[in-house]
């Protein structure tokens, strides 16, 4: 399996694991009478089944024995400061946007009725949950199987590319709807492989980073602390309240991607 394209590669893995989910999903999604606990339940049964099929595939055929390590994560004191950086970076680049748009008169700011505590605990959780199931996917198993047949470069494009169109599954009106968060995530997919090649292909900081971003939005959107007030088109504040989904979301996830890509960062 190891001489084989990735255009064999990557289809037989996605059908070993489909083959491995779905005696499992179906009765979970039969079963389980409410829907959003059914879809947690597959969810999670789908990504560990992930997690073994990746273990057992780099060692049945790759011959590889740390396979995880492999991926990016690896313990150690540098690892973990690069999450907490990435974290770090994600929020501040957020609190920045949103100190623009305030300034603009393009957001009013409210109270929120969650308890602090419990709002910044969340944010942590789904955040870190986040970034590391998506980063551990496309940054650590995807990136591995484009690398072993593509150079750094056309990795890096069909990387971006693909973490892009699989979040962007939607019908055509909402794809034309919502384009500037594709685009979005096109940039935010070049960040984060710019930043797992900075850093020695550690995860850390590509975790962090991801789990910033969506942490932030979490707490401003559950939160609800911010309203936008109408003032210039959706378009350019954020399509559907999510403020990386517009012009100036675009841009500065392009200004995070451009400092990792000219090494403004030192790791």
């Amino acid at each position: 399996m190891k001489d084989r394209s990735i255009f064999i590669r990557i289809p037989s893995f996605i059908a070993c694991l489909l083959l491995a989910w779905l005696p499992i999903a179906i009765p979970i999604y039969a079963l389980v009478r409410d829907s959003n606990l059914a879809s947690i339940l597959g969810t999670l049964v789908l990504y560990l089944e992930f997690l073994g099929l990746a273990w057992w595939w780099n060692r049945r055929f790759y011959g590889e024995r740390r396979v995880f390590q492999r991926y990016g994560l690896i313990g150690g004191r540098r690892n973990g400061l690069e999450f907490g950086l990435g974290w770090g970076v994600g929020l501040l680049s957020l609190a920045i946007l949103l100190s623009l748009e305030t300034v603009f008169g393009w957001v009013a700011w409210r109270v929120s009725e969650l308890p602090v505590y419990r709002l910044l605990f969340e944010a942590v959780l789904v955040g870190s949950a986040v970034g590391f199931a998506e980063e551990f996917l496309f940054r650590g198993w995807l990136w591995d199987e484009l690398r072993r047949d593509l150079s750094v470069s056309m990795a890096t494009v069909a990387n971006a590319v693909l973490f892009a169109l699989l979040h962007f599954l939607k019908p055509f009106p909402e794809v034309i709807r919502t384009f500037p968060q594709f685009l979005g995530l096109l940039v935010l997919g070049l960040a984060l492989v710019g930043a797992k090649c900075r850093t020695e292909e550690r995860l850390g900081f590509s975790i962090g980073l991801h789990g910033g971003l969506v942490g932030g939005y979490y707490i401003a959107n559950v939160g609800q602390l911010i309203a936008y007030t109408g003032t210039v088109p959706d378009w350019v504040t954020g399509i559907d309240n999510n403020p990386l989904a517009g012009v100036l979301g675009v841009g500065l996830l392009g200004s995070i991607a451009w400092a990792i890509f000219s090494r403004k960062f030192e790791f």
